[in-house]
């Protein structure tokens, strides 16, 4: 079984995140929704407040094949603030481990050197953040193992690519037919 982790930090976007927790888990998938403040509830952007299911110091990342970095503001900056996942994010690379991030959050993989000679994308306006990457105007940007996308309207093929590439193209088929989405 696939293991994911989804981060949340206080002013994530709510549907970019919900969105991969609840496709991911449709799929069969082990999704662990982790508190980067350890709250036992997070609130979002636009002040929903979601009950985690661990915090980041809980999480045993050794049993993870990605990580999914949601964005929103200030979420995203509260995501590149916390420096055990920016580790974390760092030895996933490192490791050739999947690493995803959608909206703002891109900029996070930018800054840290990871999108160098890549393909991705990020919401619009934030392209200066994707240091060395080929910018990408597709709603989702698959490039070895990481995963971009542009923001809150890409996020059901954001979460489908998450499926394909981690279970098979043939299993996020099966999950849009069932959610009736068609891009």
């Amino acid at each position: 079984m696939s293991k994911i982790a989804v981060f949340f930090a206080e002013g994530y976007e709510e549907i970019e995140a919900l969105t991969v927790v609840d496709i991911c888990r449709r799929a069969g998938m082990e999704v662990q929704m982790v508190s980067v403040n350890g709250e036992q509830t997070v609130v979002g952007s636009h002040g929903m407040g979601v009950l985690m299911d661990t915090a980041f110091d809980g999480l045993d990342f050794g049993q993870l094949d990605m990580l999914v970095l949601p964005g929103g503001m200030p979420g995203t900056r509260n995501l590149e603030a916390h420096k055990g996942l920016m580790e974390q994010v760092d030895a996933f690379c490192r490791e050739g481990k999947y690493v995803a991030a959608i909206c703002a959050a891109p900029s996070i993989l930018g800054h840290r050197g990871i999108l160098q000679g890549r393909k991705a994308g990020c919401y619009p306006g934030w392209e200066e953040h994707l240091t060395g990457a080929q910018v990408s105007l597709d709603p989702v940007s698959v490039d070895g193992h990481v995963i971009t996308a542009r923001g809150m309207g890409c996020a059901i093929p954001f979460a489908l690519a998450i499926v394909s590439e981690l279970l098979g193209q043939e299993q996020a088929d099966r999950i849009a037919e069932g959610i009736v989405y068609q891009a």
